[in-house]
């Protein structure tokens, strides 16, 4: 049986949070998300003025499968901050609407005040 942990997949999502402060998991890529909740994930991004890496999981069945994995979280897309995974869609829109992801992301260092 094979470590499901050293899947390429596993090992390049590692990697990618690893060394980007704000990574983005997305259908698409953040000037073409390919759904609807992906896109509201870039608009609240952008809005608050974060540089963020998106990768598109589209792009690899096995990246698609794999970052659901690597978090245990079902549905696409998924956020991290400084290697944290945050939330998909539906829970970075309602920290966005009651400030606190913004406060969040100050706290970070990722954007400022």
């Amino acid at each position: 049986m094979t470590d499901v942990a050293a899947s390429p997949a596993i090992e390049f999502i590692a990697k990618t949070v690893a060394e980007h402060p704000v990574v983005l998991f997305m259908k698409g890529v953040p000037d073409q998300p390919r759904c609807g909740f992906s896109s509201v994930a870039v608009q609240i991004l952008d809005h608050l003025g974060v540089e963020f890496v998106g990768v598109d999981v589209l792009q690899d069945d096995e990246l698609r499968q794999g970052i659901k994995t690597f978090t245990d979280w079902p549905t696409i897309p998924q956020l991290y901050v400084k290697g944290e995974f945050v939330g998909g869609s539906d829970i970075v829109r309602e920290m966005f609407q009651s400030g606190e992801l913004k406060s969040f992301l100050i706290e970070q260092g990722v954007i400022s005040a």
